[in-house]
């Protein structure tokens, strides 16, 4: 209700990130965060349940354990703290959930950012757009459908392969300087939201996390991008040989 009173008095223009902060603690229900717009923030201390972050739309949206839990020996990276389908149909804005997710995350995702700790089956299903990074286990069938986009995985294991669906998607080692900021940077922004404990200890010694990363990419979508890469160099050759 809050983001379709921002869409209408706003439009297209939306308001600056960080506009609106609230901040929640306790278990939420259904759809939390559901079609959250730019320049509005949601910060829970607690859980969530199915379908948070449904539609997202620009907004910032971050879940992460109460403060008292996580001293009281409570590991992040080892419980679910957010339900099935979250961040289901996002077009766009950001997701931190420190802790795992359920079954079904980011489905049909087209433009959303999202770092989470863990995942259930099927993630990233028919996904087109956007980034995930997932910092720990994912359940069977990863990536089915997934025709865009690009998605993380931690796999100090090195069996993720067992769990993606490769029909569409190819996996490959984090190794070229743009993925790798890329990467960095999300990890960054998760620690930024959560104070997640496992994404501090990456960050500080990234040298030794970032060799244990694999990069998830749908076949067509790599094809694509390669293709627009050589017409911008291309295009950048020509403007360079016009001028000489």
């Amino acid at each position: 209700m809050l983001s379709g009173v921002i869409a209408r008095k706003y439009g297209e223009a939306r308001l600056p990130d960080g506009t609106i902060n609230i901040k929640f603690k306790g278990s939420a229900g259904q759809s939390f965060g559901a079609f959250a717009v730019k320049g509005l923030s949601l910060r829970l201390e607690g859980e969530a349940n199915d379908y948070f972050g449904k539609g997202l739309s620009g907004g910032r949206i971050s879940i992460l354990p109460p403060h008292a839990t996580v001293h009281g020996g409570f590991v992040a990276k080892d419980n679910i703290i957010a339900g099935n389908t979250g961040l289901y149909g996002a077009t766009g804005g950001e997701l931190y959930v420190n802790g795992r997710v359920g079954e079904r995350f980011a489905v049909r995702n087209s433009g959303a950012i999202a770092v989470i700790e863990g995942a259930g089956d099927h993630c990233c299903e028919y996904m087109t757009g956007g980034r995930v990074v997932v910092l720990g286990k994912t359940g069977r069938n990863f990536a089915a459908g997934m025709s865009g986009g690009v998605a993380y995985v931690y796999d100090p294991d090195h069996t993720f392969d067992y769990f993606c669906n490769m029909d569409m998607v190819e996996i490959n080692l984090v190794e070229d300087t743009a993925s790798r900021k890329e990467l960095l940077e999300l990890i960054r922004q998760h620690y930024l939201h959560t104070g997640s404990a496992l994404a501090g200890r990456m960050l500080d010694d990234w040298g030794r996390y970032v060799e244990d990363f694999i990069q998830i990419v749908p076949i067509e979508y790599k094809r694509v991008m390669q293709e627009e890469q050589m017409a911008k160099l291309s295009q950048k050759i020509a403007e360079v040989q016009r001028d000489y």
